[in-house]
């Protein structure tokens, strides 16, 4: 049955495309661009572009039906926001093919981030304190209740303004001048919703998960040892740990509340107090994606076998201790964490010798490399070119 991997681009499209093309799936990828990092795997046997989904979504649905069509597509696993947002909301127009997700209406519940933290405080789930910016409020009457630093979470990572799409990220102020002056200086904060919130110090963590029509199949866990940037973001590296059953029940809670089918992770900060604070919930397949498919958990192949219709009996378990290690994205965090401005508070120098000691352990034996990998070494080879320089989008 061939399946239709989107976001080629992405390292999770990578991981899915290793994970499916090992054991004998027909692996179609597509992207933007011709060459790709998923497309470079000898896992893939077919590489097609579609239109931009971000400047002429028309476009790339029309082009995802005729490719469909033709190459007898039978299952889609889009791997970004706005992907899979599109092909849900377009759904009707795939008749012939399964897209094992939820409903348009729920997966836009959870991952706009207005409407899930709104939903978290109805199920008590522990939250920074938050504040609701509608577009264009006046912020005064919040000033005087802010503790600094503060977090500016857009309502979205793309935000649907103007006629295109354009990408958020979170923003960090350190007084009311400073939050003063982001506002003014982004289109998603000045003109869309966002959030204001507390800073929490701590450490990322995450449950993924996979469910069966509101049940679960299969949980995992893990942290966040290295993000890029250094101030949190994308994992760089991170480690498989046991599932926490007080942040399990919470991200259960969020998923059976939602009647969940498919897979997603529900991100949480743990605090230095030891308490799990909801996040964000990516309600796609995510970044670290490799380390729990390393781990035993492989969550492509089990979606794949759901969108089969094969019953699926729950996961019993995984490797803990296991660490995935994107090197590209920790040498781009290691330059920040060393020469910019990301971090806060900055680094004293020691600090900073003691970062560079950890970043060159390259050798532990519970590592693996997410990307450059001895037996299928093309798309290291293909990242590591476009890092260098090229127009190319650069993988993700």
């Amino acid at each position: 049955m061939p399946i239709l991997i989107l976001d080629a681009n992405q390292r999770s499209a990578l991981a899915a495309t290793r994970s499916l093309g090992a054991k004998g799936i027909h692996i179609v990828v597509a992207d933007e661009t011709e060459k790709t990092l998923a497309g470079t795997s000898k896992y893939c046997r077919e590489s097609l572009v579609y239109p931009s989904p971000y400047e002429n979504p028309e476009a790339f649905i029309a082009t995802l039906k005729k490719d469909c069509v033709e190459h007898a597509i039978k299952v889609i696993f889009p791997m970004t926001e706005i992907t899979t947002s599109l092909v849900l909301k377009h759904r009707h127009e795939f008749k012939e093919v399964t897209l094992p997700f939820v409903s348009f209406e729920t997966f836009d519940g959870l991952t706009d981030k207005w409407k899930l933290f709104e939903l978290a405080q109805k199920l008590d789930i522990p939250i920074p304190t938050t504040y609701f910016v509608s577009a264009n409020q006046d912020l005064r009457q919040i000033y005087p209740r802010l503790q600094f630093p503060v977090v500016l979470k857009p309502y979205r990572s793309r935000i649907w303004s103007h006629g295109r799409w354009i990408q958020a990220a979170v923003k960090y102020a350190s007084s009311v001048r400073e939050l003063k002056n982001r506002v003014a200086e982004h289109e998603y904060l000045n003109q869309h919703p966002f959030l204001i919130q507390e800073y929490i110090r701590g450490q990322g963590q995450g449950i993924f998960a996979l469910y069966d029509r509101s049940q679960p199949v299969a949980l995992f866990a893990h942290k966040r040892l290295r993000e890029k940037p250094p101030s949190g973001g994308v994992s760089v590296l991170s480690e498989s740990i046991e599932l926490n059953p007080f942040m399990c029940n919470l991200a259960r809670r969020i998923l059976e509340n939602a009647n969940w089918h498919g897979i997603a992770m529900v991100e949480f900060k743990v605090s230095d107090e030891g308490m799990p604070y909801l996040m964000e919930v990516n309600a796609r397949f995510w970044g670290s994606l490799q380390l729990a498919i390393d781990s035993g958990v492989d969550f492509p192949w089990l979606l794949y076998r759901l969108a089969s219709g094969e019953p699926l009996k729950s996961s019993n378990g995984y490797k803990i201790g296991i660490k995935n290690r994107w090197l590209l994205g920790d040498c781009a965090q290691l330059y920040k964490l060393l020469l910019g401005n990301e971090t806060s508070p900055q680094l004293t120098f020691a600090e900073k010798w003691r970062a560079l000691a950890q970043f060159l352990n390259f050798f532990e034996g519970n590592t693996r490399y997410e990307v450059n990998r001895w037996n299928d070494l093309s798309p290291f080879l293909f990242e590591l070119k476009h890092y260098s320089g090229s127009k190319t989008p650069k993988p993700q």
